[in-house]
């Protein structure tokens, strides 16, 4: 059970800081960090729709697994006998 806890854990911190970026990377509503990496070049290299939707997707889905790992951690801490 110790090692389940460690490896969601580590899941844990990996997908944190993944989806932080992944948010960051969004395009913004007007100047924010997202215009702070390439403000005009996003505009003519265009995030095109397709690319805009892919980020979404892959945020919503680590945000999905990020909140699956803070319950499963939450289960084996509330019903672990190790005291």
């Amino acid at each position: 059970m110790e090692a389940l806890k460690i490896v969601l854990q580590v899941l844990l911190g990996i997908t944190s800081l993944l989806l932080t970026l992944l948010i960051l990377l969004h395009k913004g509503r007007g100047g924010g960090m997202s215009d702070m990496f390439g403000g005009g070049m996003t505009t003519s290299l265009g995030s095109s729709g397709v690319a805009e939707r892919n980020l979404n997707r892959i945020t919503i889905v680590l945000g999905l697994v990020w909140g699956a790992v803070i319950v499963a951690l939450g289960l084996i801490m509330r019903f672990s006998t190790d005291a």
